[in-house]
């Protein structure tokens, strides 16, 4: 009954993303105006703003003009749901599960923005910085010192990876906003995080980036963001950092 509540409850949030990842990037309020069609402007109403089902029951389209909804918005709110529901499945209720839910829903609004804009927003790290540091002292994922440790060793790895990288090609490889993100996570989980994640992301990564250039015909250096491979190794870690990391020490063990 709880993990259906948790859905449901994600379902909801994941309907605020979306207002999220469409105006803050605009530089528009979050709170106003009201949800409106961004064809023909026309305030959307409340049972038209149901998540998942109004999707459907409109069939993806605007009551109104009939101009197609995006897909996004039903994926969002799916995703939110669905890592709401795992999260308490794995965690459990409790101040760990509300804190990783936080956590998620940042990565999750930082993914679209990323993929649309090739930016991650201060408004959202700065501050995920902050709370992860502060979450530190209240719940069981990290101390406050690994949560300062995360901090600095996700930050500082980027930074030398992104220094290096300009410095031998001449162009830039990695934005800063990828660096505090990374610094967002390691408050939040801590250095040991960190490491899993830039190992994964970079993986993840690579796997696209040659995928794309085998498949797509895309340029060597085609411009990926790195802030959703940086997104879905942090998920990763949080429902499969332990198994994975107990696998790869077993299997060294006995190399």
């Amino acid at each position: 009954m709880i993990t259906a509540f948790a859905f449901v409850f994600g379902l909801i949030i994941g309907s605020f993303l979306n207002v999220v990842i469409y105006r803050l990037p605009r530089g528009q309020s979050l709170v106003y105006p009201r949800s409106h069609c961004p064809s023909c402007d026309r305030p959307i109403m409340p049972y038209d703003n149901v998540p998942l089902l109004s999707y459907v029951l409109l069939r993806g389209r605007c009551r109104y003009c009939r101009a197609r909804i995006s897909p996004r918005y039903p994926l969002v709110e799916l995703a939110t749901g669905t890592v709401a529901a795992l999260l308490m499945v794995t965690y459990g209720p409790g101040i760990d599960t509300a804190v990783l839910f936080v956590l998620s829903c940042a990565l999750i609004a930082i993914t679209c923005i990323d993929i649309d804009y090739r930016i991650i927003p201060n408004v959202i790290s700065y501050p995920g910085i902050v709370l992860g540091f502060l979450s530190s002292f209240i719940t069981r994922l990290n101390t406050p010192l690994e949560s300062v440790a995360g901090m600095l060793t996700g930050s500082g790895i980027l930074f030398v990876v992104a220094s290096v990288y300009r410095a031998i090609t001449g162009v830039e490889g990695m934005g800063m906003g990828d660096i505090k993100l990374m610094a967002m996570l390691g408050a939040f989980l801590g250095w040991q995080a960190c490491i899993f994640i830039i190992i994964v992301s970079s993986l993840f990564g690579s796997i696209v980036g040659v995928g794309l250039v085998i498949f797509a015909g895309k340029a060597r250096r085609y411009a990926l963001p790195y802030g959703p491979f940086i997104a879905a190794s942090a998920m990763t870690y949080l429902f499969y950092g332990k198994l994975l990391i107990g696998m790869y020490l077993r299997a060294i063990g006995h190399a």
